[in-house]
Formats: C-alpha cells, structure tokens, sequence
C-alpha cells in the first residue's frame, strides 16, 4: 500500500525525523487553515497523489508543473485552486493522468546539499538494506546507471536489527562531519525504526537535505508498506486513499480477491498465484495480452466467483476471458456454479474459455454443459490459452 507524501511525513516526524513545517488541504475552504500553520512566507505547493515526476508533470488544462514554489501565501492559495481537482500527468500517471484530491503545503528551505536516503527489503538476501547516496534530488535509477560508485549499500541482519557502526558508515560515506555527522547517525535510528515497527517494504527520503545552518531535513519522502502485515496497523489502513486505487481493485479487495488491473484484453480467472503467473505467461506466449491477474484463492465460493465476474467484465478493454482452475480446496463445482451465476446476473459477452482439472471436475463439466451458456472447453491450459487468444483476436 502507498501512502502521501503528507502522510509519510507525519510518520517520519513520529520517529522524531526533522521535516518541514507543512499541513494538507482538501478543500479551497481549508487553504487558509493549512497555510496559517506554516510560519514562513515562501511557501511550496505540492500536488499529493501516487506517482513521481509531479514537479515536471503538466494538468490536462495546460497547467505546467504539480509542486510550486511560491513567494506568499496569497500566491500559495491561487496556485492550489489550479492544482485542487485538476489531473496532473506524469511520466509514472501514463496519459490519463491522476486527479488531485488534496494539496499539501509546506515551508520552503533553503538547501546547501541535496542527498538520497532509503531502506528496503532487498529480495536477493531477505534482509533489509540502507541506500545512500550524495546525488540527491534525481531518480537513484539514474545514479546507478550513470554513477554506481555514488552509491551505498549497507545490508541489515533482521536477527539483529540495525547496528551503531552501521549508522556511521552510511554517515561516514556521506561526508558528514561533527553535529551532521551526529545529526545523521540519529535520523538513521529514526527511519529504521519507522522501517521495522510499521512492517514497510520500503521508505525512502529524495532529497535529504543539509540547509545552510547545518540541519538535516528531509524535504521529500515516500513510503510504502506490506499489504500482508495492515491488519496489524489500523492507523496505517486508514491512511488508504481509494481516490488513487484502481475501483476494481478496490471493489475486488471488499470480496478477498487478489485483483490487479492490467493493459491487456485476455481477463483471467485463476486460483493460485503461480498458477495465474503461469496462466499470463502462456497468453503472452500465443500473442495475447492479459487484462488482469486475478486470483480467487483456495476457499473462494460462489458469491466471491460471481463478483469476480463482474469485476472483470466492468473492463472495457476485455475482450474474452479465461477460467483456469487447478481443483484442490477450490473445487471445480464451485467455480462452475459461479460462472453460471455471473451469466445470470451479468452479461458475458465476450468469448469465455473454460478449463477445469481436479477435485468435482466432471460435476464441473456438467454443470457448465448443462447451463446451456455459450462456453468453450479446453482439457489442458495450452488448450484454453491457445483458443482465447484466437476468439478474442488478440
């Protein structure tokens, strides 16, 4: 789950992490509000929504630019009645842009040093991992590609969590000395901390900065967090922005479906992560595009299959579907009893390919025949892919 930039920086200011002084708007009304609590008269103007590259992005209404540095508080408020309810695109928004629902306002700094600063799971090693690096303020994507000698990696034991020596390297490899130095060290302690106790998968500051009087703020931040760890943090689930999800990512997660919206037209329906992976990848394989991962786990009923259905039907862009069901926990018949259900409630108009093996598989089979629906039968997924890719002229 990703969470604001506002909202990141409250977390970072709980781990007692420096960040300017700065407050959210959701409402025109509640500019003057959120501006009073900033005590300084250059004010920045940021667009909050889930994607990068906002101060190089344009508004659909021609607008340049989702963060704006201002001179005055009166400025700061026209610039954010541009901003609120406008569509900011960027780079990582693909054409159709995001709608700004908030805007957050916060005190300008003036910025001797720019650095980059995260921590994250690293996959390779399960451990967590610091990177830093002196060339703040641009994508570290480009840093490793252009100057991967700028960049530090410290590996964390989880056993023994975050070491005092560790914290100095990265400080050490930063250049800082004296109060810095110190400063450094702390913030370090502060995001691991943040990092660990609130299960994220990454938290990352761009740009860490040095201000002129030697303080370490940090001017921007992104954080996200492990969807499978939330139940365990209330505070973090009510942070969720729904504006910003996919709504059928969101109406799918209501039925305990693992739903992910992609671009392609070939919808499926699959139980099992490594099985809907493998159901993608043989679609590719014949020419087609998968419109979506949808996995609707090992104890999914009737009810769950129907909304799946209908889920992947509110997609314009699906021009057939595929039902691939390995029937262990999920039995076959369920899962035809869902399809015939969907047909009753919703239109299928499109091509639908139906492969089932395992547990009730001939109950399934019979069900489906016997539906009188306009189904295709494949016996093995090579089958299935082969004939949707073909039906949905893909």
């Amino acid at each position: 789950m990703n969470i604001h930039e506002y909202q990141a920086k409250q977390l970072l200011e709980q781990y007692n992490i420096p960040v300017p002084a700065g407050a959210p708007a959701t409402s025109v009304q509640g500019f003057k509000t959120a501006l009073a609590s900033i005590d300084s008269a250059e004010v920045v103007v940021k667009s909050q929504i889930h994607a990068g590259g906002r101060g190089k992005g344009t508004f659909t209404d021609g607008f340049k630019g989702g963060v704006k540095v201002v001179g005055s508080k009166e400025e700061a408020e026209e610039i954010a009645q541009r901003m609120l309810g406008n569509t900011l695109v960027t780079h990582q928004t693909g054409p159709e842009g995001r709608t700004v629902h908030t805007v957050y306002f916060t005190a300008a700094c003036d910025i001797e040093k720019e650095y980059y600063l995260a921590i994250l799971m690293d996959r390779e090693t399960s451990k967590p991992v610091i990177i830093a690096s002196t060339e703040g303020g641009v994508d570290i994507e480009e840093v490793a590609e252009n100057s991967p000698e700028k960049i530090v990696k410290v590996y964390i034991d989880p056993t023994l969590g975050l070491q005092a020596y560790q914290c100095r390297e990265v400080a050490f490899a930063l250049g800082f000395e004296g109060d810095q130095f110190k400063q450094m060290q702390k913030l370090i302690k502060g995001l691991y901390r943040l990092f660990w106790e609130k299960d994220t998968s990454m938290v990352e500051i761009n740009p860490l900065i040095e201000t002129p009087e030697g303080q370490i703020v940090a001017l921007d931040a992104k954080i996200n967090f492990d969807e499978n760890a939330l139940y365990r943090h209330p505070d973090v689930q009510a942070m969720r922005d729904l504006n910003e999800e996919d709504p059928k990512e969101v109406e799918a997660s209501e039925y305990n479906l693992n739903y992910i919206a992609l671009d392609g037209n070939i919808a499926c329906l699959v139980n099992g992560a490594g099985l809907a992976m493998a159901t993608m990848d043989i679609i590719k394989h014949y020419g087609g595009s998968p419109a979506n991962f949808l996995d609707v786990g090992g104890s999914a009923d009737e009810e769950q299959v129907t909304a799946a259905f209908k889920i992947i039907l509110t997609d314009p862009k699906v021009k057939g579907i595929l039902v691939n069901i390995f029937g262990g926990i999920m039995k076959c018949d369920i899962i035809a009893k869902g399809v015939i259900g969907a047909a009753k409630s919703v239109d299928i108009s499109v091509p639908l390919v139906v492969r089932l093996e395992g547990t009730n598989v001939e109950e399934g089979k019979r069900l489906l025949t016997e539906s009188g629906l306009n189904i295709v039968s494949a016996e093995t997924l090579d089958e299935a892919a082969k004939k949707i890719v073909e039906q949905a002229g893909a």
